[in-house]
């Protein structure tokens, strides 16, 4: 799949692709990332790309002239029907989802905007969807860029150490993650000793699983309740889960 960023910071980017196990996926061209500095569609001295809004009021708006050159130039290299993008807070949230939902396409044009927005006549004409990272806001949509290919990276083929690793992610699902211990088996801190879970030193398999989803159920039913709704409503709760809800009282 492939990935045309159109951006005022391409800098942003590269650290991001070079590091961590997701790498992989962009080295390899699993997931190919390509970076388009808008600046560089500018038509002027100064390569602007921002002006003054209609009606007054703080900041600045990109314009939609250097935008829509840049698009067309990420089209007639593609030659594919790739969506457009555009990150922004009035735009669906993202979610594990979504992200297994594109990890399978084709990729997509990613527009960054800055300011205080860009052009709506930009994004009436040209934007095939709006994503946000959620009900905050952000200096610019590099960031939920940055999210967006991570997230669908690390569910490519190849790209984690164990195949199996995103299958026990939180959301995989619908559930929030259990909690994870390693070495040492005991750890020595001031307030005393804190031991790993005996069950997960038991060897039986089953019990663990057990007690992994249990946590799962109880930590998400603290913190998101909602996923737990979510959860039943689709007919993803067993019976067994279903008991264990009722003995924390839900």
């Amino acid at each position: 799949m492939r990935f045309d960023v159109v951006t005022l910071f391409p800098d942003l980017f590269q650290p991001f692709l070079g590091l961590g196990v997701t790498r992989r996926a962009f080295e390899s061209g699993q997931v190919d990332v390509r970076l388009w500095q808008l600046r560089d569609f500018a038509d002027d001295n100064y390569r602007r790309v921002d002006d003054r809004p209609y009606g007054g009021g703080p900041g600045m708006v990109m314009l939609v002239e250097p935008l829509e050159r840049a698009l067309a130039a990420v089209r007639a290299e593609r030659q594919d029907d790739a969506p457009v993008v555009l990150f922004t807070p009035t735009g669906r949230r993202i979610d594990q989802a979504l992200l297994r939902e594109w990890a399978e396409g084709l990729g997509a044009t990613l527009v960054c905007g800055r300011y205080e927005g860009i052009d709506q006549r930009f994004i009436d004409r040209h934007v095939d969807v709006e994503l946000s990272l959620g009900d905050f806001v952000l200096s610019g949509g590099e960031i939920p860029a940055l999210a967006l290919l991570d997230g669908i990276a690390r569910l490519q083929p190849g790209v984690l150490n164990d195949a199996q690793s995103h299958v026990q992610d939180s959301f995989s699902d619908g559930l929030l993650d259990c909690p994870h211990y390693s070495r040492p088996e005991v750890l020595q801190t001031e307030a005393g000793p804190l031991a790993v879970p005996p069950v997960l030193l038991s060897g039986h398999h089953a019990e663990i699983a057990r007690w992994r989803r249990e946590q799962s159920l109880r930590l998400t039913a603290e913190r998101r309740p909602d996923l737990i709704a979510a959860a039943r409503a689709a007919g993803q709760l067993s019976a067994a889960d279903e008991k264990f809800l009722a003995s924390l009282g839900l």
